[in-house]
């Protein structure tokens, strides 16, 4: 069978490469000196509460490694044995539709892309590094957020939609967060997957006192992204060997393989376990760039619970799952562990561009595809996401070739 390729691509996740003032222009004068840039040797480093982090070498984007740098490294095809460093080359100025969105359309269009999720870049690290201090992380979240309304929009000609982010250390400031976003036009937002630290200490953002926040979300009909950030279990691998470094390109192969997709598996079982996704049925929930190799041991742990314990399911959590979730597994990954379990209308795609472990271009996904038929390629490649972000839908003849239900099994 030939590939059909025409289908209009929604990527649903791309990348935007912040500004050197994005997290500090709207800073509350109080926090000024929490957020700073600093030169260490050659280096550029970002410092949160007088701490360096370099989990992003490059926390300016002045100099960045080139979109798709690092693809045989994912791809599984690094025969040389080489370093993501060494993979990457020479740096390259950060390409300027990475910087705003009149670039980033003609990106698009040279792209073949219709419409595209755009993520900040940043918002990997800061959660983290100021996860003590609850206050500082609502108001930095908050500038970035009037960064981002400024700079990008949050619906750039219905074709961009840039993903503000909402911090649920509190509740209060989250339903704030929530009120502003949608006051801009926020058609989208972002949620770091993993537990929130507040006044109360650590917990799961899917316990009932969450519940006015989540009520609000679904009374908005707004979608959230669960997309990959810095790893909560990080200070949990320090235990086992030195934290020489946060680098991201610098992490150990002990360090890759206890990661691995842990943070949103567990957010997700906390979704349903914790009953968020039974309470408000209605909410439409996106796990982007966690890959999917999770999905599977998750449905079999799932399945294995619902015998035991029933009673604490008001629904099979299979069924939540399908209902609420979609899934964008990585570019090189493998798009049928998600259809097998969640099924093909929860299936989307990403590239992560410009990213330099994602895709040079979109389209270079083809090389990966497993074979999809005319339905099936124009659902994964955009219809799917349209249908998370609530917009109409590109195939003409959607009842075509419909895939059958899923069981329990």
């Amino acid at each position: 069978m030939t590939q059909f390729t025409d289908a209009p691509i929604f990527d649903a996740d791309q990348h935007m490469y912040e500004t050197a003032d994005a997290l500090v222009k709207y800073l509350p004068e109080k926090y000024s000196r929490a957020v700073q840039f600093a030169q260490i040797g050659r280096h550029t480093r970002i410092v949160i509460n007088n701490r360096v982090n370099d989990f992003i070498p490059n926390p300016t984007f002045e100099r960045v490694a080139a979109p798709g740098a690092h693809e045989k490294f994912f791809a599984g095809e690094n025969t040389e044995g080489l370093t993501l460093r060494e993979m990457q080359g020479p740096a390259i100025e950060a390409p300027a539709a990475t910087r705003n969105p009149v670039d980033r359309i003609a990106e698009l269009d040279r792209q073949g892309v219709v419409e595209a999720l755009n993520y900040p870049t940043l918002a990997s690290l800061i959660e983290h590094a100021t996860a003590d201090d609850p206050q500082l992380s609502l108001a930095v979240i908050h500038a970035l957020n009037q960064w981002m309304a400024e700079h990008w929009t949050f619906n750039y000609a219905d074709r961009i939609f840039s993903t503000p982010i909402i911090n649920l250390s509190e509740v209060d400031g989250a339903q704030r967060e929530l009120e502003y976003i949608l006051d801009n036009g926020a058609k989208v937002a972002l949620i770091k997957p993993g537990p929130v630290r507040g006044l109360h200490g650590w917990r799961s953002p899917a316990l009932p006192e969450f519940d006015p926040f989540w009520r609000d979300v679904e009374a908005a009909g707004l979608p959230i992204v669960l997309h990959a950030s810095y790893p909560p279990l990080d200070d949990y691998v320090g235990q086992w060997e030195p934290p020489h470094t946060q680098n991201f390109m610098a992490q150990s192969a002990f360090r890759w393989m206890v990661l691995g997709h842990r943070e949103i598996s567990d957010m997700i079982a906390s979704l349903i376990c914790h009953g968020t996704l039974t309470r408000f049925p209605k909410l439409r929930i996106a796990s982007v760039e966690n890959g999917s190799s999770w999905i599977e041991p998750l449905f079999k742990d799932f399945g294995d619970l619902y015998q035991k314990m029933p009673q604490n399911f008001p629904e099979h959590p299979h069924d939540v799952f399908r209902r609420n979730i979609w899934v964008s597994p990585f570019w090189e990954g493998c798009v049928s562990d998600v259809v097998a379990t969640v099924g093909w209308d929860r299936v989307l795609f990403g590239s992560d561009y410009p990213h330099p472990e994602g895709l040079a271009e979109p389209k270079g996904f083809w090389k990966y595809a497993e074979g999809m038929d005319v339905r099936r390629t124009y659902d994964f490649m955009g219809d799917n996401a349209r249908r998370f972000m609530g917009l109409p839908i590109a195939n003409p003849d959607p009842d075509a070739v419909r895939p059958p239900a899923l069981s329990h099994a």
